[in-house]
């Protein structure tokens, strides 16, 4: 029975930390494109991690929001969400240059 228990209370801390390790993995995949030359396609995930996150704070209770929980989620979730459209907008507005 203590076994059960143990396990029990392992697996919800695991599974607490879950979303943040798919936004660290989205970043990762940001930094390895910015490191392939690929910048504007990084910011772009930038920016999609980012109102992932914003996401995840809005949507999960804050013992499964982990780390994301900085300050009240209505503080969090506007500037995440304000941090990621901006991110968004400037990728998608910076002109290609040399590939028109």
């Amino acid at each position: 029975m203590q076994q059960r228990a143990f396990s029990r209370e392992h697996l919800n801390k695991v599974i607490a930390h879950i979303p943040l390790a798919i936004i660290a993995a989205f970043l990762l995949l940001a930094l390895i494109l910015v490191i392939s030359d690929r910048w504007r396609r990084g910011a772009f995930v930038i920016g999609v991690a980012t109102l992932l996150a914003a996401w995840f704070r809005l949507i999960l209770p804050e013992i499964q929001a982990g780390l994301l929980v900085v300050r009240s989620r209505p503080f969090d979730v506007a500037a995440l969400a304000a941090m990621g459209a901006t991110i968004l907008w400037l990728t998608l507005s910076i002109d290609p240059l040399g590939t028109g």
